[in-house]
């Protein structure tokens, strides 16, 4: 069966590519779950337009980001997390978790990829930050505490 995938899917496909795969696997798992659709001769041909708004989209969160660089630029957050008695996070925090605090405080939706983080922050203190966009960089500041 011919499906359009919605999502990015390990080991079938990225988001927009039309794929043939096994009629129970797309009836039972990738259509009832949202992450893809039948590949109708209609839905082909809106599939242009569908990968259209998705780039204008990102681009237009991409223009707000670069605006708002200047405020985040000047923010610090505190978080409060449990540790341990050398100050080691029990759990990460995670770009995610940066996204929903800078939500809070800025009320500035930032897309996970823009934050510049290889791995989760995992010690108590401060730490720099960076967020990306169109190649302008700008850093803000974390501060976490031992709850």
């Amino acid at each position: 069966m011919k499906v359009i995938l919605l999502k990015d899917i390990a080991k079938v496909g990225k988001k927009y590519d039309v794929k043939d795969v096994a009629d129970g696997y797309a009836l039972n798992m990738l259509i009832p779950r949202g992450y893809a659709k039948v590949a109708t001769e209609q839905s082909l041909r809106s599939l242009d337009m569908l990968k259209q708004n998705d780039l204008t989209d990102k681009k237009i969160q991409t223009e707000l980001l670069i605006k708002n660089l200047e405020t985040i630029k000047n923010l610090k957050i505190t978080l409060k997390e449990k540790a341990n008695d050398k100050g080691v996070l029990f759990a990460g925090v995670t770009k995610e978790t940066l996204v929903n605090e800078i939500m809070k405080e800025t009320r500035l939706n930032i897309d996970p990829s823009s934050i510049m983080m290889n791995k989760p922050l995992k010690e108590v203190g401060e730490h720099k930050v960076t967020v990306e966009a169109l190649g302008k960089q700008t850093q803000f500041t974390v501060n976490i505490e031992s709850k």
